[in-house]
């Protein structure tokens, strides 16, 4: 027997399943425990390629933009509603995020919506689209993942640049590849939750983040734990102690 679960109001119009913006829509769980496919389809769109489309090949380029090559298990939210176990691909030069329900050859690849409300587990992690500041100061829309929640939230973006292939001038000299290179980037939520802001491997500039009487108490911490703020998990300590 199938009953109600969730009630969702659409903010954006929806593109293949009929919706429009502002409209409620219900969804239902199935019989068998699952839920319906217009829930699942509200959540996945429809996939781009930008390298097809410009004639390059994946295969001739140096690197990758994906985080991981191949589909991975994960679960699949909206909000705290568990929608379906699915398969994932984060494409991070495209800021997109492909999707399998099954992992099988021919499978359809679909995009993950571009829904702040929705978010799927990465190495046990949440991850969804958020707009974020830059150390430049420029707003920037992506794919967070969530490493220390509390009143001050610390996230990781992957950024993936790319070079096009540069011919040699000379035969002295080698032909330069197409080339993708991964970054990782870190940014901190406010308390009020209104700007996410990118925060670097460096103890200064991440003292310089908060307000005087913060700066203070995390600076005595950090040296009476002869913490210099160089990894990940110097940062994720130093987020920690603040939200302990």
């Amino acid at each position: 027997m199938q009953k109600t679960l969730l009630i969702l109001v659409f903010l954006v119009p929806l593109l293949g399943i009929g919706q429009f913006a502002g409209q409620p829509a219900s969804y239902t769980r199935n019989a068998d425990g699952g839920y319906s496919d217009a829930l699942y389809n509200y959540a996945v769109g429809s996939i781009t390629d930008r390298f097809e489309k410009s004639g390059i090949e994946l295969k001739d380029i140096q690197g990758s933009p994906y985080l991981n090559n191949s589909f991975l298990p994960t679960q699949l939210y909206y909000g705290d509603e568990k929608v379906d176990d699915i398969y994932y691909r984060y494409n991070a030069y495209n800021e997109e995020v492909e999707i399998k329900q099954k992992n099988i050859e021919g499978e359809l690849i679909r995009g993950l919506g571009k829904d702040k409300k929705i978010s799927l587990m990465v190495n046990g992690k949440p991850m969804s689209f958020k707009t974020f500041v830059d150390k430049q100061g420029n707003t920037k829309n992506g794919y967070l993942t969530l490493l220390s929640d509390g009143d001050y939230k610390l996230y990781k973006h992957i950024e993936v640049t790319f070079k096009e292939a540069k011919k040699a001038e000379n035969t002295l000299v080698k032909d330069i590849p197409a080339k993708f290179s991964q970054f990782d980037e870190y940014y901190i939520e406010s308390p009020d939750g209104k700007i996410i802001s990118q925060v670097e491997l460096n103890t200064k500039k991440l003292l310089n983040t908060f307000s005087e009487d913060k700066k203070a108490s995390l600076g005595a911490y950090l040296k009476e734990n002869k913490i210099k703020i160089k990894e990940e998990q110097d940062l994720i300590r130093a987020i920690s102690f603040l939200n302990g």
